[in-house]
């Protein structure tokens, strides 16, 4: 998979089948969009490419409003590498972009590449206002020479598969359900940092996570998870928010991992949020904590074996 930033001319110059949208989390509708997308163009030995903005659109259409990223862009390029399509554009996203009308923005894109099919999910729309929604790129691609082809929204269960349906379990604390829009455990990867190392003189060390700014967390509590080190997994528990017992008054994310020993400080790791095991709560003290903590370690090790 070729990467490249820009919307300059001439990427490919081979006929071109495009998905393009935001991919924040890159769920399972997403998902279906790429693999559409790359099977159409192999059918037909064309070029299949896959365009995506940076930052994050709504960073400058809703500035006033804080953007929780599922997926940092480094991530989000992993997760669609898996999908094989030949070409990925992260065009930037700019307040031009923003007054761009969807008639010459998809010009600029067919002089970008060679465009000769653009598949998009039946509500999308893009452009100044979002004037371009299907119907009118349908126009636009009738007169610069691409068709327009949809693919329908995934429902699992009653619940309609979208980025910001995953955001809304999040904050619920359902990760398993969110999982399954996802088609893959929520996770989030940072580097381990140094914390008050107070869970060492409890029994229960933790690796604290430093995050990438704008990442959505799930509701405070606590979690059984998996933290992929080396691509090994090891049980955990996770605990997010505010550390109450000790009165913390800043939001970590942090794990106890079951049957580890070793120094993380300082490397990169990744946590799937598999179980919701609890909210967050006050201790009367630290005897209390352990004893709940004890708890959480149990039934972990018989979610997670």
């Amino acid at each position: 998979m070729e990467v490249v930033g820009t919307l300059k001319p001439g990427h490919t110059r081979r006929s071109t089948i495009l998905t393009m949208g935001k991919f924040d989390g890159l769920h399972l509708g997403h998902q279906q969009l790429i693999k559409t997308t790359v099977e159409r163009a192999r059918t037909l030995d064309f070029c299949s490419a896959v365009l995506t903005w940076e930052p994050h659109p709504n960073t400058v259409l809703r500035p006033d409003q804080p953007v929780r990223l599922l997926t940092t862009l480094d991530e989000k390029i992993a997760l669609i590498e898996q999908y094989a399509p030949d070409l990925l554009i992260i065009a930037p996203f700019t307040e031009e972009t923003r007054r761009t009308s969807a008639e010459i923005y998809m010009g600029t894109i067919a002089e970008a590449v060679q465009l000769r099919e653009l598949w998009v999910g039946e509500g999308f729309a893009m452009g100044r206002g979002r004037s371009g929604d299907v119907a009118s790129l349908m126009q636009i691609g009738a007169n610069l020479g691409f068709a327009v082809g949809t693919v329908r929204q995934l429902v699992i269960e009653g619940t309609p598969v979208s980025a910001s349906r995953v955001r809304e379990l999040l904050d619920q604390g359902e990760v398993g359900i969110a999982g399954q829009l996802l088609g893959r455990p929520f996770a989030l990867q940072g580097t381990v940092i140094k914390g008050d190392q107070r869970g060492r003189t409890i029994g229960f060390p933790t690796a604290n996570l430093q995050l990438a700014e704008g990442r959505l967390l799930p509701a405070d509590g606590v979690y059984a998870c998996h933290v992929i080190i080396e691509q090994m997994r090891w049980p955990a528990v996770t605990n997010i928010g505010l550390r109450p017992t000790f009165d913390g008054v800043r939001r970590t994310v942090e794990s106890h991992l079951l049957a580890w020993s070793g120094d993380l400080y300082g490397q990169t790791i990744r946590l799937e949020f598999l179980h919701y095991l609890r909210g967050e709560q006050k201790f009367s003290g630290i005897e209390a904590l352990v004893s709940q903590i004890a708890q959480d370690v149990a039934r972990t090790r018989a979610l997670l074996g």
